[in-house]
């Protein structure tokens, strides 16, 4: 049985820390990985996109998970003893259930070329990874695939394509790193019918995987209760491990043009807006981060023969410092996405906007699987 995951995905910190962003922990200022570690984290998600930068150069920003990114921070990762996950995205930006946009390099390939193509990525990649010596612990293959990936050719409902995607990726990774354990994503963890749906038509013609992931926010993806129910289901009709890949909850509804230093036709503001808090059960406060953390960590605590291995909490450290947002104009051209730019996840973090550790930590830190 895998080990009980505290993972946190921090894809952003080479792009902040380059812009000033600081971790304090009770006062002190410290490394963010020893901090974390401290807070009982022992794996970290890294996303990786193929070539995040415009045919003249521009970059996309959102921490520019390039190679040469996802290489620097794996290193510290591994440096601080902490195990890795590599989130393959299959795209030159984000790939999420609205948009997978094929790398500009691979555009104008046939079904055979794109199967090939990832095939090639994702071999060509960790190799890269196990020569350096930091090859991950875990690899997800594709991100939040319940629309698919690479569309049109791999956009649900033709599950033929996508498992040939899929399948690709997989192969390469039991070729490059065999002991990796190997995981599925989708979003919307509280619709059993998708989850249903989509793992019914892989598994009849994909290749075996190891642990399915779920994206679980509870302002989109429904109650609690909904993520429990389908997590039952899906861990005995699959017979796999489970991990929620993606989680968070706000700590504030304060605003944080401030610290961004943006005119306000260039910010998009909270992703949380007032009419997504209202669904919550949880105040968007300290306290109510850290009760929402308690209730989420007891849900997964809940699923049948321990089938539920923990989560990863999504850029709990992206701080609104200036200069970092979740697109540039560059990046908003290529994914055909409207604008305007900056930070939309401050104030979900697990650090204050100053960079202070928040409470939530603790609850995370303090709790023990049974």
């Amino acid at each position: 049985m895998l080990e009980y995951v505290k993972g946190m995905d921090v894809s952003s910190l080479d792009e902040i820390e380059a812009l000033g962003a600081k971790f304090y922990n009770h006062g002190e200022q410290g490394d963010l990985f020893a901090i974390l570690k401290s807070y009982g984290t022992n794996y970290i998600r890294l996303r990786l996109w193929n070539d995040p930068k415009s045919e003249s150069g521009e970059p996309y920003g959102a921490g520019n998970s390039d190679m040469d990114v996802t290489l620097r921070l794996a290193k510290r990762v591994k440096a601080a003893g902490l195990k890795f996950l590599l989130d393959y995205h299959y795209s030159d930006c984000w790939a999420d259930p609205g948009k997978q946009r094929k790398p500009k390099a691979w555009r104008g390939y046939s079904v055979e070329e794109l199967e090939q193509a990832v095939y090639d990525f994702t071999k060509e990649t960790l190799q890269v990874f196990v020569k350096e010596g930091v090859a991950p612990d875990m690899v997800q293959v594709g991100n939040e695939l319940s629309n698919g990936l690479l569309w049109p050719e791999g956009k649900v409902p033709n599950y033929d394509n996508i498992a040939r995607f899929v399948s690709a990726g997989v192969r390469a990774v039991k070729e490059v790193v065999p002991t990796a354990k190997i995981m599925l994503h989708l979003d919307n963890g509280g619709n059993n019918a998708l989850y249903r749906e989509w793992f019914d038509n892989y598994t009849k013609r994909g290749e075996d995987f190891d642990i399915i992931g779920l994206s679980y926010y509870p302002f989109w993806h429904g109650s609690l209760e909904d993520l429990q129910n389908n997590m039952d289901d899906i861990s005995g009709r699959y017979g796999k491990e489970l991990i929620i890949a993606e989680v968070s909850m706000g700590h504030t509804t304060k605003d944080y043009a401030e610290y961004e230093k943006l005119a306000p036709q260039q910010r998009k503001g909270m992703a949380t807006k007032p009419e997504l808090c209202a669904k919550v059960p949880f105040p968007m406060t300290k306290e109510g981060q850290s009760d929402f953390m308690k209730a989420f960590l007891e849900t997964v605590e809940k699923v049948p023969a321990h089938m539920g291995r923990g989560f990863f909490y999504w850029e709990p450290a992206w701080l609104p410092v200036c200069g970092s947002g979740w697109a540039t104009d560059a990046s908003i051209a290529y994914m055909e996405e409207k604008g305007p730019c900056g930070n939309e996840w401050a104030n979900q973090a697990l650090f204050d906007y100053d960079g202070n550790a928040l409470p939530a930590l603790e609850v995370i830190r303090d709790y023990k699987e049974n």
